[in-house]
């Protein structure tokens, strides 16, 4: 294999391990935001629960998200349709998708760290493309949501009915807002100082 082909192959990898590590990074940075929209956006008014149980619901849904193991979806306090479970289900199979590419294309970079890649200048045009989606976010986040969903699901169980899974009524549009600016700052940082890096 020529260094061109072993420098494009590095780019590729390195460049999903950029976008994974930014995905998981939010993932977690999850927790401390939800922590912080159940009282600025009066959350315990909304579902009539105390800040502990709505967290712990939160922690419930997340684990099962997160872990593996974790293999049936059931919180304590809110019910959930056949939909609504089928679409953790999915949210799931993305999350472990995104965990799978993260730690092979973390265990390659590892190996390959002192490897010079030539082709810098790709995450230029990545961290373009970022301001671009961070922009049409900006101008409409409810239109970025849906398309959002569009793309990742193959299906509308994403079209939660609050009274049939009220787990909706503690996931208000603002944590999800927060939950995307982050990952754009981050992925945004870490393509810029790939692009200027002599390595």
């Amino acid at each position: 294999m020529s260094n061109s082909q072993k420098d494009t192959i590095y780019t590729i990898v390195l460049a999903f391990f950029i976008l994974t590590f930014t995905i998981t990074v939010t993932i977690f940075a999850s927790y401390p935001l939800f922590l912080f929209a159940i009282k600025h956006y009066y959350l315990e008014q909304a579902v009539n629960l105390s800040f502990g149980k709505i967290f712990h619901n939160y922690n419930q849904m997340m684990n099962y998200l997160i872990n593996p193991f974790s293999g049936q979806f059931h919180l304590s306090d809110f019910q959930s349709s056949v939909a609504g479970r089928a679409h953790f289900a999915d949210v799931k199979k993305l999350f472990m998708l995104n965990f799978g590419v993260f730690v092979l294309s973390g265990v390659y970079i590892g190996f390959r760290h002192k490897k010079r890649s030539r082709y810098n200048q790709v995450f230029k045009y990545i961290a373009i493309l970022g301001i671009v989606l961070a922009i049409l976010m900006a101008i409409n986040f409810d239109s970025f949501f849906v398309v959002f969903h569009e793309v990742l699901f193959r299906n509308s169980d994403w079209l939660f009915d609050p009274a049939k899974d009220p787990v909706i009524n503690i996931l208000p549009e603002e944590f999800f807002t927060q939950c995307f600016v982050v990952f754009f700052i981050l992925f945004e940082g870490l393509n810029i100082w790939k692009y200027k890096s002599r390595k």
